[in-house]
């Protein structure tokens, strides 16, 4: 199966060429779609030292953000699975294949990728940076599965994998980061069933680029109660 991959892109230019390259590498059938999310530093120039490679590039002139971002992509998909890939070195695409086979085998239409699933104790997984952000990510998760009836380890993981068809109809409304909590809300409210691998993940301090913050966990669960109760 062809997949498409979309990488939305937020000044990461120590990162993203080094993403691109290990992308590049996978023997896979694929199309790349790289948003330039309003990068203010020179994000922008290291894709197009790229383009050669890269199917789509799509520029926006200021930042929308994640969701925004992969809803501009959304209008471009030829591939019958769609990878979401964040535009940092945090997740390796050496683990797309693992992602998308439970797809192919026909076993699921959704696949998420968990940091945390078969580590031995969710405290001792440091590739969180911090316990604060291990213990929110936890605490997320919980709230998430409460209010969806669904039983993920790791909902707010970057790597969500899906039959087009499926991502197509869900009908992206979030620009931010909500783009996580709507998607996975949707899906509960089809009674669309998630799969979960395991995936490696190194994660990365504010200082380092990290841009997820406190304030998205708060939006995080008003999107939840907004999808699950408000709209559908």
């Amino acid at each position: 199966m062809k997949i498409s991959i979309i990488i939305p892109v937020f000044n990461e230019e120590r990162a993203i060429s080094k993403l691109l390259n290990k992308i590049f590498s996978l023997n896979l059938d694929k199309q790349i779609i790289v948003v330039n999310d309003g990068s203010t530093d020179n994000s922008l120039d290291e894709i197009n030292k790229n383009k050669n490679e890269i199917d789509i590039i799509i520029n926006h002139s200021k930042n929308l953000g994640k969701g925004a971002a992969i809803k501009s992509a959304s209008k471009h998909l030829n591939g019958e699975i769609v990878i979401i890939q964040d535009g940092d070195l945090e997740y390796d695409p050496n683990d797309y294949k693992s992602l998308i086979s439970p797809i192919i085998k026909k076993e699921a239409l959704v696949v998420y990728g968990s940091r945390v699933l078969g580590k031995k104790r969710y405290i001792d997984n440091n590739e969180f940076i911090s316990l604060f952000r291990t213990f929110g990510n936890h605490f997320l998760t919980i709230l998430s599965n409460t209010f969806n009836n669904q039983n993920l380890t790791d909902a707010h993981t970057c790597y969500k994998v899906f039959k087009t068809e499926i991502f197509k109809d869900l009908d992206l409304k979030e620009n931010d980061f909500s783009f996580c909590p709507e998607v996975t809300t949707k899906l509960s409210n089809k009674k669309i069933k998630i799969y979960e691998v395991p995936i490696s993940y190194k994660g990365r301090t504010a200082k380092e680029g990290k841009k997820i913050r406190f304030i998205d966990a708060i939006k995080a669960f008003r999107v939840i109660l907004k999808y699950k109760f408000y709209k559908k």
